[in-house]
Formats: structure tokens, sequence, C-alpha cells
């Protein structure tokens, strides 16, 4: 409970998504009166983040992971690679996350490699990680009740003669080196007729052991199965009736969509919740409700729903497999004090990027510039197509309606020296407002957009021209949910439009599924830095502002 200004004490409710924006996959714990969330992040650094609540209801980011390359490094992977459902748990005195580096995401392989890293707090420090095996991504681990450990995983089968989503395998660990014993290694549960089994977690409960799998790809046809089993032998696992556990594939009008893939968690009164990933879907007036059914801008969010036991013994939703809006959060809650929007006033004051910021595959070094003492300077590098070398410094949309901004001191000496403000989904999906170099006119803004790998300059001959004499030239985006635009200003005072409006379905799972399969991230907006002369001009930024309307 929590009470209001009276002393009155009010039912607490969880309100989906509990984390809004890309936050999906999650892996969900409870650690004496303390509930963790660990999520994926692809390829973005650094890779998991760590959410923390009392109540379910109000979530912090506590940590990220993996960040360092001793635990990561992506450089050079697909968009839509890296970490893929990572797996929090705790045993043994420790935290355990397991997670999946995937190098090749698209076509026939997934090459892949799991890894194991412990900690004795949330916050670190990680130990080297351990490396698994690569027969399958979103692997976990079960501890089970008699000290045994084992690995749990989707298991993909290359052969085109096959079915790619080969099963659920089980492997047991040797509990000192965590090596896999490949002698043990047995597929437990196929899936159902769905199909894509995926982003297994097993749990042992009243003598069952319980299976919770992801089905049906992580689109609108997306679902939660259960399966249980009196033992671990192979394909002992029989599918819940009734099942779906939770699906939406059935309620196209409703706000929350894709639900699936999650994990289970008891509350210390004995409730149980389960988490999962989430989308909310927009459409533009003109469209059909049916085609499209939506772009998620936001990407896969997470959800938390409420869980009931039946008589048989099986967990089913309350309020039905289609999942409820609001929920109401645990008798037990603790009130957690945390941010009731997600909006970021940065000055670059710290001599390290806060929590909130990403970079792409690579940790922020002196390779891509410096922050601290009230500005980020970065050094342009690679195109904001480059996998490898990349000055860009981003954070997720998580409202649909949102302005940001900044002001940049850039001094371009050529065309192929860029600096600004960016909306970016992948290295195929973006744009970009900047100051560059016109050989003809001098200093200008231009506005740029990737749409599927084809770009395109949107002002061209009507480049802004940057009067003499300006050192700082401020950039803007305002985001209204199905577009967006790009401003700027000479005095941070006065704001012209550039004329530029661009479609935000651009920026979306759903429109890049369309065109190709890596398809699992979010929106950003952020600064980036170019300069495809290899001379690494600077520019200099001195803040950011991400305000949420």
């Amino acid at each position: 409970m929590s009470f209001d200004g009276a002393g009155q004490d009010r039912a607490m409710m969880i309100t989906n998504p509990v984390l809004p924006g890309f936050d999906p996959d999650p892996s969900i714990i409870r650690v004496g009166d303390t509930y963790y969330l660990a999520t994926s992040t692809f390829e973005w650094f650094p890779g998991v983040r760590i959410h923390a609540s009392q109540d379910l209801v109000h979530w912090n980011l506590v940590t990220n992971v993996l960040d360092d390359t001793r635990l990561l490094d992506m450089k050079g992977n697909p968009a839509s690679g890296g970490i893929w459902a990572p797996d929090l748990s705790y045993a043994d005195g420790k935290f355990w996350l397991v997670y999946t580096d995937v190098k090749v995401a698209e076509g026939a392989f997934k090459d892949m490699t799991n890894y194991v890293t412990t900690a004795s707090q949330i916050t670190g420090p990680w130990s080297d990680p351990v490396r698994l095996n690569g027969i399958g991504f979103d692997a976990s681990i079960f501890h089970d009740d008699d000290g045994r450990k084992y690995l749990v995983q989707q298991t993909w089968d290359h052969r085109e003669y096959h079915h790619q989503f080969d099963g659920i395998t089980l492997t047991e660990l040797d509990p000192f080196t965590l090596t896999p014993d490949r002698k043990t290694q047995r597929t437990i549960y196929a899936g159902t007729e769905r199909g894509l089994v995926e982003g297994p977690h097993l749990y042992k409960i009243d003598g069952w052991y319980y299976l919770f799998v992801a089905e049906g790809g992580t689109v609108w046809e997306h679902q939660e199965s259960v399966a249980r089993s009196r033992s671990l032998d192979a394909l002992s696992f029989e599918t819940m009736p009734g099942n779906p556990f939770i699906t939406n594939v059935d309620t196209p009008d409703f706000p929350l969509q894709k639900q699936g893939h999650g994990a289970l968690v008891a509350t210390p009164g004995g409730q149980w919740y389960y988490a999962s990933l989430v989308a909310r879907p927009w459409r533009h007036e003109h469209e059909d409700a049916d085609a499209p059914r939506g772009w998620c801008t936001l990407g896969r969010e997470t959800s938390i729903q409420q869980v009931e036991w039946d008589a048989d013994g099986w967990p089913r939703v309350v309020g039905g497999r289609a999942g409820l809006l609001t929920v109401p959060a645990p008798d037990d809650a603790i009130m957690t004090d945390a941010p009731t929007d997600h909006s970021q006033h940065d000055e670059f004051a710290a001599p390290t990027l806060s929590l909130e910021w990403n970079t792409l595959r690579v940790p922020f070094t002196a390779a891509m510039g410096t922050v601290g003492g009230g500005r980020l300077e970065l050094a342009g590098q690679g195109s904001l197509a480059n996998r490898h070398e990349l000055s860009l410094v981003a954070r997720r949309w998580q409202a649909f309606d949102f302005d940001a901004e900044t002001a940049v001191k850039f001094e371009p000496e050529t065309y192929q020296a860029m600096a600004g403000l960016t909306n970016y989904y992948n290295d195929t999906h973006w744009s970009w407002v900047f100051v560059t170099w016109d050989e003809r006119r001098g200093r200008v803004i231009e506005v740029a957009e990737n749409d599927r790998g084809q770009y395109r300059s949107c002002l061209r001959d009507e480049a802004i021209l940057v009067p003499d004499g300006v050192e700082l030239v401020h950039l803007r985006t305002r985001v209204r949910t199905s577009s967006y635009t790009y401003d700027y200003s000479f005095d941070g005072r006065t704001w012209q439009s550039t004329g530029v409006e661009l479609d935000a379905k651009v920026l979306s799972d759903d429109y890049v599924l369309q065109g190709y399969g890596g398809f699992f991230t979010g929106a950003f907006v952020g600064l980036a830095a170019v300069d495809l002369s290899g001379y690494r001009e600077v520019a200099t930024f001195d803040h950011f502002d991400y305000r949420e309307l």
C-alpha cells in the first residue's frame, strides 16, 4: 500500500508498460524485498540493463551489466545482433547472468556464443565471463533444489530442410566449472503448433517443473506457452490445457500487443506476477485497422501481469490471456521512489556518461571523444551506417511525444564532415539534422534520411546558411507519435523549422521487418559526429535536453 496526503491508504496499481521504450525480453527475479528486471540490448552498448523496484510499479535503472569489452565486444555485429534475451537469477549467494552474443542474425545461420557471469552485488563487479556453448540463443540457468544446475535454451537448426527452431534443450552444468556436459544434452520440449519456440525459463513449484516459453515470433502472433513435467526427462513436458498463457493475437484493438517472452516471480507474501515484452502500435489516420496492424516506434517494452493458479495447478493471467492495462500491485509492496517520466537534461558535467546514454557495439572511449567539464566532444568517424567506427551517443525514445534539443560548436572544412542531432533505429534506418560545409556557401544546416539503406538529402540547394559569427548552432527534434520534424536556432530562443517532416514509422520494428529480419530494437535520439575524410574533425555539444510531453 501507499498513502495519500491525508494519510489514507490506497491500492497501488501497475500501469503497463512498466518500462516504456525499448526494454524487451524481461527476466525478473526477487531477492529479499527487491525485484530486479534484466532486459535485452542487442547491438547497443553497454549490454543488459537492470531495473530495480520494491513495488513492481515504479522502476529505477540501477546498472548496465556488460559495460566493458572484457565482458562484451560487438564491433562489427549486425543490426539486431548482439545481446539477445539475458537471463538473471540468484543462487548460492550471488547473482547470475546468462547472455548471448549473436554475430550473425540474417539468413540460415545464427552464429552465437552463450556466456555466464556472476556478482555478489547487482551493481557488480561482474566476473570474467565463462563461455558455455553456441547451440542456440535465449539461454537461461535453472538452479534445481538438489544443487544441480542446468542450461536451458532454444536450439537453432541451420539446415534448410529442417525447422530452424529445434525445440528447447536442457544440458547439465558442472557446478564448479560451469562446463556443459554434452552427454546430458536433451530436448525436453518441442513446442506447440504455433512454432518458433524460444525464450525458455524453468521453475520448480510444488513438485512440478514448469517451463515458460515464447512462441509465434516476436510479432503480432507472439505468445507465451506453458508446459510442465514431474521430471527433466527428454520430451516429458505436457502443454497446459487452454494454452497459450498470454497472447494478443486475437485482440487487435487492445493497446497492448505482442505480449509473451517473459519470466515469473513470486512476492514475499506468495502472490505471483509475470513480466513480458509488449508493444504499443499506432496507425496513421488513413491506415486500415488490420493492414497494417500498426507501427511500434518505441520498440518492444516490458509489461507485468498478475498470475493466479487454477485448481489443476496451472498458471492463468488475471483478467484473461490478453492481459490488462492496469494491474494491482502486490499486497506487500514497498513504495519505490522513481521518476514520473523519463525526461533528461544533461550538461555533461561528469567525466562519464550517465546510465541512460548508449553507444553502438563498443564502449565510449577516446576514439569517439571525451565528456566532462560542461561539454561532450565527439571526434568525427564513420557514417551513421558504419558498424565498426562510429561517434554516436543516444538514448531511447520512451514516449510517443517529446522534444529533444542540443547546441553544437562545429567548424567543418569539408562536406564530408557533419555533426548534429539524430533519430536512429539501425544502420539502415535513421535521419538527422546536422551542420556541415558547402563549398559554394560555407557552413550550412542540412537534414538527411536513410530509409532501407537509401540515403537522401532533404534540403540540398536549400540547406540553411549559418551566419558568420554564430558559434553555437541549436538543433531540435519534435516527435509527435506518427511524424517528427527538425528545427534550428542561432540564439537558443527563436526557433525556425527546417521545413522537413518525416514519417516515424520508418523507425519501427514493424517497418524494418518488411525489408528483412533484423527488427528487435526501437527508436533512439542522440548526438553524432561524422568525418568521412578521416581527419576526425571535433564537434562540441554543450548540453542535451529530452522532454516528454
